[in-house]
């Protein structure tokens, strides 16, 4: 068995695996995503696992993959024990067909691909996978190193909750850490035959977990934008339960030059309107700095799974061709210098949830 490799200096809290192997109702997702600016498009990846204590309605795992012109796979894993992931840094897998009888465990990639015909497995430093819908016969297989640039935090200091010290208590459902908010990958993705190599493209990973699902929610996340390779930028906001109430919340998260800017509720005032598709407006500011983002699309999207109290069902729409503005202002004796401006056309863009019948506004 392999030895888990020591935790990068850059590892977020909540990096590891949260099942406290109680019954209670559980999910846990991960994301890992792979920009190719040379093509203008993007790999995302996502890995979930529910009820994993297993004979549940809902025990069981997937892999999604949305692929390039937002093309779509996923394979499901109902073997609850053939997941393993590691509690104390990030590290995930999942087996299918294979044709080993051990517990399942990281393996080095050479003995994934002789041995695992269907599974995955992902690491801060590796994603490798494959999977195959049987019903059409499309595949997608994978394998690439991962080098982290920025974490959640200032590159230089201790990493930070992206929910702040109250995600260490468990008052709010879903929990939502940003993994690693700029990486650069360098390998290959095969893409039902068609192969494409990649070297020091821009990467990002999260993952989200807990026993209640978000009503509703939006995101935005790009870290490939024109002119700017050093800059990366996570936003999101939605509808979650705390204790027994629900709020909405939103933050929105900048990592430049070494540099990192928060906008969360408890430093700034964060503001938002989302159109039920197509436009994605958000502002905050705080006593130093204002930010103002703006993502449009007009492609039609393409829906994805996600775990839900009634299982993984079809509930969010995403599009990884996004595009995006961003304007940071530096404030200072009331007046206003713009630092920053970026643009981009690979931006993601995302909806989940319901109703999204009309704009959402904040208060």
């Amino acid at each position: 068995m392999m030895r888990n490799n020591p935790p990068n200096p850059l590892q977020t809290p909540h990096s590891g695996y949260h099942w406290d192997q109680s019954d209670r109702r559980f999910f846990e997702g991960w994301y890992y995503r792979v920009t190719l600016p040379e093509i203008g498009q993007t790999f995302a990846f996502m890995y979930s696992i529910e009820d994993p204590i297993g004979g549940k309605p809902h025990s069981g795992g997937a892999a999604q993959i949305l692929a390039p012109n937002d093309e779509y796979l996923c394979r499901t894993f109902p073997d609850v024990n053939k997941f393993w992931a590691t509690e104390d840094v990030l590290g995930l897998g999942h087996w299918g067909k294979t044709d080993l009888q051990t517990p399942p465990h990281q393996l080095p990639p050479p003995q994934f691909t002789q041995h695992i015909q269907q599974g995955y497995q992902a690491t801060a430093t590796l994603n490798q996978g494959i999977i195959t819908d049987p019903a059409t016969g499309n595949y997608c297989r994978w394998e690439y190193q991962i080098k982290p640039i920025y974490g959640w935090g200032n590159q230089n200091s201790i990493q930070q909750s992206t929910a702040g010290w109250l995600s260490f208590l468990q008052i709010f459902e879903p929990g939502w850490q940003i993994l690693m908010a700029h990486a650069l990958a360098t390998g290959w993705i095969d893409w039902n035959g068609k192969i494409y190599h990649f070297t020091n493209a821009p990467a990002y990973s999260e993952k989200n977990w807990g026993g209640a699902f978000p009503q509703k929610w939006f995101w935005l996340n790009c870290n490939s934008f024109l002119d700017q390779p050093d800059l990366a930028l996570t936003a999101g906001g939605g509808k979650r339960g705390v204790l027994w109430w629900t709020e909405s919340v939103a933050m929105i998260g900048i990592h430049h030059q070494g540099k990192f800017y928060e906008f969360v509720p408890w430093n700034s005032k964060v503001t938002w309107k989302i159109q039920p598709w197509g436009r994605w407006q958000m502002q905050a500011k705080n006593l130093n700095y204002e930010i103002e983002l703006i993502g449009t699309t007009n492609l039609p999207g393409t829906p994805l799974r996600a775990p839900t109290t009634n299982g993984l069902t079809y509930c969010c729409r995403d599009t990884m061709q996004g595009k995006l503005t961003l304007e940071l202002r530096e404030l200072s004796l009331s007046k206003s210098k713009i630092i920053l401006k970026a643009e981009s056309n690979l931006c993601g863009l995302e909806i989940g949830g319901s109703p999204w019948d009309e704009n959402w506004q904040s208060d």
